[in-house]
Parts: C-alpha cells; structure tokens; sequence
C-alpha cells in the first residue's frame, strides 16, 4: 500500500444528482443559491410564499427536468411536510436543505413597545428552520444529507432596535451546532452569516431594480465591492456537496470582511 498521498480530482459539477430543497428560493439571497446549486449540476425545489416569483424563476431558468416550485408557508407545519412530499415526489430523494426564508429586515419596533405577534413573526426564520428540518431529516438520513441554514453577521454584532431578528439569526447559529451533534454522521449541518448582500436586482421581474450604491459602500468592504447572492451560493454548494465531508456545527461568515474592521467614532 502507498504512502503517497493522493492528488485529489475536483468535481466539476460537485452536486450532479443531488435535490436540494430551498426556502424562499424564488428571490433575493434564495434565489442566488438555487442558480449556484443548478449551475453545479443539482436539482432544486424552491419553496416561496410567492408564487409568482416562483413561476418566474422557472420560466427564466427553462430547465424543467431540473427545478421546480412549490408555494409554501415555513411558519405553517403542514405546509412544509406537503412540500417536502412534492420534493420526493417530483425527484425521489432530499440531499440538501438550505433553511434560508424569513423576515429580510433587520430593524423593528423598539422592544419596549413591540407587540408579542410582532415578536414572533420575526423569529420565523428559526421557527421555519425547526420545521423543514425536521420533515426533511428521514430523507436526508438516506443519502448523508446536509443542511446550511442562512443565519446573519446580526447574530455578532448589532444596531438599535433589532433584538429580535438578532435573537432569530443567533438562535440559528445555536440551532446549527446543536443539530449537527445530534444529526452526525448521518447528516451534516453548518449555517452561513452573510454580511451587505444587495438583492435588488435578484427579485421577481416586476420589482428588480439597478441597486443604488455608492463608491463609499463599495470601499467599505475590505474586498472593495458589496456583495451579491451568488456569493452566498458558491459557499453553499460548497458546504452541501462532498468536498465539505468534514465540516460540520459550524458559521461562515460572508461579509466582505467588515466585521473584522475597528470602527472609532469620529
């Protein structure tokens, strides 16, 4: 037996025959993701409460065999297990499942006048997360599945009056290591902390605008530039295909590098 370690192929397509489900996949940051995990050759099932945003990407997408769209409510239990029965139904399998719907906003009614249903609407994301993880999970025990959920930069650092998105993003965070120890080596689970994502022109066609930025934000960044969906899907199909066989419970942030910046008042 050689002791020469071996020069390792990379995969072209890293996630040829994988079904990934992923929520609010029709627009913004979801959107991105299921164009990265198509473009590495996998399936999606994208999940959105907009229909029309979801028919769209079909439309645009044009690759019938591979995509498909099911309006679904990630807040609603009954919701999410029809939509992972769509998924199984229409592909036959679950490989991956990116938890990334939720409310896009960081900034809310101050805490101390915050309605209770206020509260809890924010915190849909992790609730979402709670409930496709768990109808998903038998399916992706089969294949040594994987799950990324979208957290925040917000569940490390805050501004006023987001105590409860950031109570959502860092419970993902919790959320993520814990499941990963509970779930391995069956399934892996690690969560991704975007940074300024600018999803302006990545919304249903009726709404895309030409983001509006300034050399200012751009030259805030240590990368020199804003950051963009497909950013967050190059760590995505990353992180569920093969080639991150040993990562697992972790958070990636993704932010250009501005949380590493020493920011004084002037």
């Amino acid at each position: 037996m050689s002791l020469t370690p071996p020069i390792l192929d990379w995969p072209a397509q890293p996630l040829r025959d994988r079904v990934v489900v992923i929520t609010g996949g029709a627009q913004g940051v979801g959107r991105g993701i299921a164009q990265s995990v198509l473009g590495a050759g996998g399936s999606v099932m994208i999940a959105d409460l907009d229909a029309d945003a979801g028919k769209a990407c079909l439309k645009e997408w044009a690759l019938p065999e591979r995509a498909a769209f099911q309006r679904a409510d990630v807040a609603s239990e009954r919701s999410v297990q029809a939509l992972m029965k769509a998924t199984l139904k229409r592909f036959g399998r679950i490989d991956g499942l990116v938890n990334n719907a939720g409310i896009a906003s960081a900034h809310g009614t101050p805490l101390a006048d915050m309605p209770v249903a206020e509260w809890q609407r924010r915190l849909s994301s992790l609730h979402g997360a709670f409930l496709c993880s768990k109808h998903a999970l038998p399916a992706l025990r089969e294949h040594t599945g994987a799950i990324v959920n979208i957290a925040s930069t917000r569940a490390w650092q805050s501004e006023p009056d987001s105590e409860a998105y950031a109570a959502a993003k860092g419970g993902l965070v919790a959320f993520t290591h814990a499941l990963a120890l509970s779930e391995g080596p069956a399934v892996r689970v690690n969560s991704i902390s975007p940074g300024w994502i600018t999803t302006d022109a990545w919304q249903a066609p009726s709404r895309r605008r030409t983001p509006k930025l300034s050399r200012r934000d751009h030259a805030q960044h240590p990368v020199g530039r804003v950051g963009q969906p497909p950013d967050i899907g190059a760590l995505a199909v990353f992180l569920l295909s093969d080639l991150a066989g040993f990562i697992t419970g972790q958070d990636h942030i993704v932010d250009g590098g501005m949380t590493r910046k020493m920011i004084y008042a002037e």
